[in-house]
């Protein structure tokens, strides 16, 4: 087995090659990180990984987790674009200067709001389940894990809570789903910028750093940095 040690604004991911990973390993390998990203086929120019949740279990979907291996791809084969596979979603990705990546997410869908317990939320759907809600990002702790684990959500749900800044800015926090609380989160930027703005470019900014996204129709761009930490075989 070989793994390397990731971070994308401090959502810290381990990324296994080589690891046939089952759910009782995933929780004795995963420590500290937010997740794991297991490589289970490349190629020069396209990888398919399964991304899992520090408590064993699966995610459907990962921005950061995505991008996070599409630049080790790019590392690994020098390409410069890559196709990174996680079940049926495909994300393309383009490396840029430095650490930055640009990647194409695909479809985003934005439900109606929705009401539970005087807490109202905006479902959408990024390949994975989000709930928005506006108000207080400090409000968090007490708002994430009560939608993510409320029976609307029979899977869970990824929670944020968003202050809206100006026209193209959001303060955002994120409670992921399996995870807790982390420092940022590619598909809940995805997220917010849509149940937020709609259509447009976005900055949005977590306690790690800045997510840029673009919505064009009904597709959904995102520039953020992958970075590795270290290695060990």
């Amino acid at each position: 087995m070989k793994f390397s040690k990731w971070h994308a604004l401090g959502n810290v991911y381990l990324l296994v090659e080589q690891g046939e990973l089952q759910p009782d390993r995933v929780r004795a390998l995963v420590g500290e990180a937010d997740g794991i990203v297991e490589v289970v086929a490349a190629g020069a120019d396209s990888a398919d990984v399964v991304i899992w949740n520090p408590d064993g279990s699966r995610a459907k979907m990962s921005g950061n987790g995505t991008r996070i291996a599409a630049r080790w791809l790019g590392d690994e084969t020098g390409a410069q674009e890559v196709r990174i596979r996680v079940g049926d979603r495909e994300v393309r990705a383009r490396m840029l200067d430095g650490t930055m990546v640009e990647q194409d997410l695909g479809e985003v869908s934005v439900g109606s709001p929705e009401e539970l317990d005087d807490i109202t939320f905006v479902p959408v759907d990024v390949g994975n389940p989000h709930a928005v809600v506006k108000g207080d990002p400090s409000d968090l702790p007490r708002i994430g894990p009560f939608l993510e684990a409320h029976p609307r959500f029979p899977e869970r749900t990824n929670v944020q809570v968003v202050q809206v800044d100006g026209p193209e800015a959001i303060t955002a926090r994120v409670w992921e789903r399996g995870v807790g609380e982390t420092s940022s989160s590619g598909t809940s930027a995805v997220a917010v910028a849509a149940a937020c703005f709609g259509e447009g470019e976005t900055t949005v900014h977590f306690p790690g750093g800045d997510l840029h996204v673009r919505i064009d129709g009904r597709r959904a761009f995102l520039i953020g940095p992958a970075e590795r930490l270290d290695s060990e075989a």
